[in-house]
């Protein structure tokens, strides 16, 4: 038994290592791209396609979910997290989501003050944000917060149906919440797909060295 569950952890430690250095490569692609200008074209196009289909009800549901990624709500969701994992005794989940969230704060820092890119002209009367457009900070924090909250908890349940539903529950705001970005005009595209390739790259470094330097020690359990 013991050499199977060795089997299966090497593999998932093999795909998972390929997952993250394919995204590497792609990340780095797509800044360079951007740094260039080749996605604007591709930027623009996409804006004027979302926007031409706006609509008064789409309008206010995107400003409510655009709220899911924001900062004070991603903080907030953020510390009850670890302060309610670390009362459940669930300590290695706790420092998990503690050590995520707090690596997508300076990753998305980094990456902005890499760039510099300014802002596109916000659709509906909104004011621009004062941060730099690339990457999308909304779309990496929603990312990797709701990305590892449904890990931690799809690992505690027995029954496929629910951890099919913790994980499409989670994709689905994560994916509105970059759409919304766009939608409403304050980001590019590439701006959010560079968020999203950047937390799943941090998210799976993140849980590589959890596999790596914990597994062996704690037995499996957090």
């Amino acid at each position: 038994m013991k050499n199977v569950n060795g089997r299966k952890a090497g593999i998932a430690l093999f795909v998972s290592l390929a997952l993250a250095a394919g995204v590497l490569v792609l990340l780095s692609w797509l800044a360079e791209e951007v740094l260039e200008g080749d996605t604007q074209r591709f930027d623009e196009q996409v804006r004027v396609l979302i926007n031409q289909h706006a609509a008064p009800q789409l309008t206010a549901a995107m400003r409510v979910i655009t709220y899911f990624g924001s900062t004070i709500v991603i903080s907030s969701l953020s510390v009850c997290g670890v302060v309610g994992l670390y009362l459940m005794k669930r300590r290695r989940a706790a420092l998990l989501l503690l050590v995520t969230m707090a690596g997508a704060l300076i990753l998305n820092g980094v990456l902005k003050l890499s760039f510099h890119r300014a802002r596109p002209a916000p659709f509906f009367n909104l004011g621009a944000p004062a941060s730099y457009s690339f990457p999308s900070g909304h779309a990496l924090y929603s990312f990797c917060l709701f990305g590892t909250l449904a890990a931690i908890i799809s690992r505690r349940v027995q029954s496929t149906w629910t951890r099919t539903a913790v994980w499409a529950a989670a994709a689905l705001i994560v994916v509105l919440v970059g759409f919304s970005r766009i939608y409403l005009g304050v980001h590019y595209p590439s701006d959010v797909i560079e968020g999203y390739a950047a937390a799943f790259f941090w998210v799976m470094a993140v849980a590589l060295a959890d596999r790596l330097f914990f597994n062996s020690s704690t037995g499996g359990k957090s």
